[in-house]
């Protein structure tokens, strides 16, 4: 699925959400459809590039190759449809919001207590993407959230494309400054993937990539560009654009 590019078939993504639901322990009487099409349409609002229904659906995907290192997969699946069902570019507090929608949500379908904590936890862990050790539930959902960076160059550009798209508030000189410092904190982790697969597959083409956008966004232009004033706080370093 091309990244940037929202599903108009939600027909696989709904299945997929009945699924996790039941998988859960959502109980039979229990409607999961509405809860879908409220998750589907705030995945599909229009200031949306890269946070789309295709990364809802490309997320889902890696959760499936690592959901034998997680402890609690279903809560891992359903972390993934919150983990950006509130999403602002310009505002700092999607995560924060976006669990708490988690929390709302959850025990009206009527899951237990302990999992609706657990997909809330992982939702806010999004904000750092930096599980501690033994997490594995985090683990492997911020493995497969981040596993993007690890694209071949083009679909790469197209995901750096699609974030520069959702931050087009930002003057250009702005966004390149606050996308730098992003890219060198990631590049400084010891590790940016946390799962044996991860690792293994997503690291060395991660640090490419990542290497490549740097050089890029640091390389001499020939001035600052013009745009709109922006609030630094708003801008790529207050929200990673993954």
């Amino acid at each position: 699925m091309d990244i940037g590019i929202p599903s108009t078939d939600t027909t696989d993504l709904r299945a997929r959400w009945r699924a996790t639901v039941t998988a859960a322990g959502a109980p039979a009487d229990r409607d999961p459809a509405p809860y879908a099409d409220r998750l589907l349409t705030a995945w599909a609002e229009p200031q949306r590039r890269y946070h789309t229904t295709a990364h809802l659906a490309d997320v889902l995907a890696r959760i499936d190759v690592l959901a034998p290192h997680a402890a609690d997969p279903a809560a891992v699946q359903l972390a993934a449809w919150f983990h950006d069902a509130v999403y602002r570019p310009d505002r700092s507090e999607n995560e924060e919001r976006s669990a708490a929608l988690a929390e709302r949500a959850l025990p009206e379908l009527g899951i237990d207590p302990a999992r609706t904590a657990e997909v809330a936890r992982l939702v806010r862990l999004t904000v750092t993407h930096d599980p501690a050790p033994g997490d594995t539930d985090g683990e492997a959902l911020c493995d497969a959230d981040l596993a993007v960076l690890a694209g071949e160059p083009d679909a790469y550009a197209a995901y750096a494309a699609a974030v520069r798209a959702e931050y087009g508030f930002v003057p250009d000189d702005a966004f390149r400054a606050g996308r730098a410092a992003v890219l060198r904190q990631l590049l400084d982790l010891p590790r940016l993937f946390r799962t044996p697969y991860g690792a293994a597959h997503w690291e060395a083409p991660a640090r490419a990539n990542l290497a490549a956008e740097l050089a890029d966004l640091t390389a001499p232009t020939d001035g600052p560009a013009e745009g709109p004033a922006a609030d630094p706080a708003a801008g790529p370093a207050a929200d990673r654009g993954i």
